[in-house]
């Protein structure tokens, strides 16, 4: 008898506004499991404690990277498993570069353990942008600004050695379709 298959972590990723969180509710609703954003649960506890612009504060940067450790600690993964994480680490070191933060050692730390202990899987699901951006109390950015933001996503993904998969903007039924064709192809 073989031994069950274990299971995988991928991460989805892209620029604000890309279309990721709709898509990463429609992935849990075919049945995959999934970890929240950080991000976004940060600001809208800071927004909460009348705090209106919390990247602003370096320790912005610590916070996310604590409740991401967190979350991916906790999201446990069972054997033939697949499990999407709504950002990661990686994500927070590329907002630190965009937001001009030197990479704090909580963060450092959080990059080296992820790689080292191969939590995630090389492949990364990148959704590509939507052509525009619609502003939230969480998302304060200009499509302008949205662009440079995904470049250095890129980037920052690519320095730690992950392999990126582009998703195109297309309905979310495409988007889901591409991202199971890519995970067969990749096992």
């Amino acid at each position: 008898m073989q031994p069950p298959k274990p299971g995988c972590r991928y991460i989805l990723t892209g620029t604000p506004g890309c279309g990721k969180t709709a898509l990463i509710r429609q992935l849990e609703v075919h049945g995959f499991s999934v970890v929240e954003e950080a991000a976004t649960d940060v600001i809208a506890a800071s927004h909460a404690n009348s705090i209106e612009e919390p990247w602003r504060n370096p320790q912005f940067i610590e916070t996310i990277t604590e409740l991401q450790r967190t979350r991916q600690l906790d999201a446990s993964l069972l054997p033939g498993e697949v499990q999407f994480h709504d950002r990661s680490v990686v994500c927070t070191a590329a907002l630190a570069t965009y937001l001009g933060y030197p990479i704090p050692p909580v963060l450092a730390a959080e990059l080296d353990r992820i790689v080292s202990e191969a939590v995630f899987e090389r492949s990364v699901f990148f959704l590509r942008n939507l052509g525009f951006i619609a502003p939230t109390a969480a998302r304060r950015i200009s499509f302008e600004e949205s662009l440079r933001f995904e470049r250095i996503h890129e980037e920052t993904y690519r320095s730690f050695g992950f392999e990126l998969h582009f998703i195109d903007a297309a309905p979310i039924p495409d988007r889901i379709a591409a991202i199971r064709a890519q995970i067969r192809a990749l096992n």
